[in-house]
C-alpha cells in the first residue's frame, strides 16, 4: 500500500514537473554535500535560496538561523504557532504544504524550492524529491544531541554554519548551566510528564520530556522504557504517586481537571498542590525546538525556585527570543504559567 502510494506521489510529481520546467529558476551555484539524520546522503546546490519547511521544529529552526527570508513555504496550520507572529509574521502569509500525516508534494514542487526539510517519517517523500532532483533533508531531533546535530545540519544545508555554530553553543551554555544549578539539589521529586491527550498518558524515559525533567533536578516517575507517549491505567498513575505534575501547553485539560478527578486524590500531587501547565504563549517548551532550553530552566523554577526564579526565567527568554528570533519581547511579556 505505501509502495503503491509512493509510486502514484512519483508519477503526479513527474507530471506536474514536466509542466512547470520551463519556470523552474536558475539554480544556486556551488554543490556540496551533507548526511541527514536518517542517513541519506543529499547534495545541496547553496546556500540554498528557497527552502520549504514541512515540520514546525524546522521551521522554528530557520527563524532562529535567520533564514525566514529564504522560506518560501512552510507546514500547515502556522496560525497555532505564536513564535511566527511574534517573531515574523510574513510567514503567517507563506502556502502551507500540509503535514507529516498528509505531505503535499504538489504544491511543494510547484514552488521549486533549493531546500526541503522534512521530518524523519516522511523519507520516503525526501528520496522521492530527490529523485526529482530536488535535494531534501530529513531531520529527527528527538533528543538534545539530536536536536544540536539538526541545527547543524541545516545551518550547513542552507550556507549558515557560523549562525548554527552560535546558536548551539548558546543552547549548550545554558544546558551546562542548568545542570550546574541541579547538581546542587539533594533531593530530586518524581516528575509526571503528562501528554496532551489525557493525564493518563505519559512520557516514558526515551521522551524528550523525560530528558527535561532530568536535566531540571528532577526525576521521572514513568520508570517505563520507550519513546512514544504511553496511555496508563490508573492503578499505574496511583503506584508511581508522582510529587508533581506537569501538564504539556497543548493540553485540552488544566489543573483544575486533574484536581477535581476523585480516582486520583491520594496522589502525592493532588494532596500538595504541585500540578503546574507549562506556558505557551510563545512555543511549546516540552518540544525538541531550540527553545527547549527555556523548557528546562522553566522546569528548574518549577521544581526548585530557591535556586531558580520565575524573574530569571523571563529574563532570560527574552532574552533568548530578542538575540535568535528578533521578537522584541520584554521579561514581563513572558509567561510562566498557564
Amino acid at each position: 500500500m505505501i509502495r503503491k502510494r509512493a509510486i502514484s506521489l512519483l508519477t503526479a510529481a513527474l507530471l506536474l514537473l514536466s509542466v512547470s520546467a520551463c519556470a523552474v529558476p536558475a539554480r544556486d551555484a556551488a554543490q556540496s554535500t551533507v548526511t541527514d539524520q536518517a542517513g541519506r546522503v543529499v547534495a545541496i546546490e547553496g546556500p540554498a535560496s528557497r527552502i520549504v519547511s514541512g515540520y514546525y521544529i524546522a521551521t522554528s529552526v530557520c527563524i532562529a538561523l535567520g533564514l525566514s527570508d529564504r522560506l518560501v513555504a512552510i507546514e500547515a496550520k502556522a496560525a497555532s504557532r505564536p513564535i511566527y507572529a511574534l517573531a515574523k509574521p510574513e510567514l503567517l502569509r507563506l502556502p502551507d504544504v500540509g503535514t507529516a500525516k498528509d505531505f503535499n508534494l504538489e504544491a511543494c514542487l510547484a514552488l521549486h524550492p533549493r531546500l526541503v526539510i522534512l521530518p524523519c517519517r516522511l523519507r520516503d517523500t525526501a528520496d522521492i524529491l530527490a529523485q526529482l532532483g530536488v535535494p531534501a533533508i530529513a531531520v529527527d531531533p528527538e533528543d538534545q544531541d539530536r536536536l544540536m546535530e539538526m541545527i547543524a545540519l541545516v545551518g550547513g544545508a542552507a550556507g549558515v554554519p557560523e549562525r548554527a555554530a552560535q546558536l548551539i553553543a548558546y543552547c549548550r551554555q545554558s544546558i551546562a548551566d542548568t545542570e550546574a544549578l541541579a547538581g546542587c539539589v539533594l533531593e530530586k521529586p518524581s516528575v509526571y510528564m503528562a501528554g496532551v491527550s489525557s493525564w493518563l498518558s505519559a512520557a516514558p524515559t526515551g521522551m524528550y520530556q523525560s530528558a527535561l525533567a532530568r536535566l531540571a533536578g528532577g526525576a521521572n516517575a514513568v520508570e517505563i522504557r520507550g519513546n512514544g507517549w504511553m496511555e496508563l491505567s490508573y492503578e499505574q498513575l496511583l503506584a508511581m504517586n508522582p510529587d508533581v505534575i506537569i501538564i504539556p501547553a497543548e493540553a485540552g485539560y488544566g489543573r483544575d481537571d486533574i484536581l477535581s478527578d476523585a480516582q486520583i486524590g491520594s496522589l502525592q500531587a493532588v494532596i500538595t498542590g504541585r500540578i503546574f501547565k507549562m506556558p505557551g504563549g510563545i512555543e511549546a517548551w516540552d518540544s525538541p525546538l531550540p527553545s527547549s532550553i527555556l523548557g528546562a530552566r522553566w522546569l528548574l523554577s518549577v521544581l526548585h525556585e530557591d535556586i531558580y526564579t520565575p524573574e530569571a526565567l523571563r529574563a532570560e527568554a527574552a532574552a533568548f527570543y530578542n538575540e535568535f528570533y528578533g521578537a522584541n519581547l520584554k521579561p514581563d511579556e513572558i509567561g510562566t504559567d498557564q
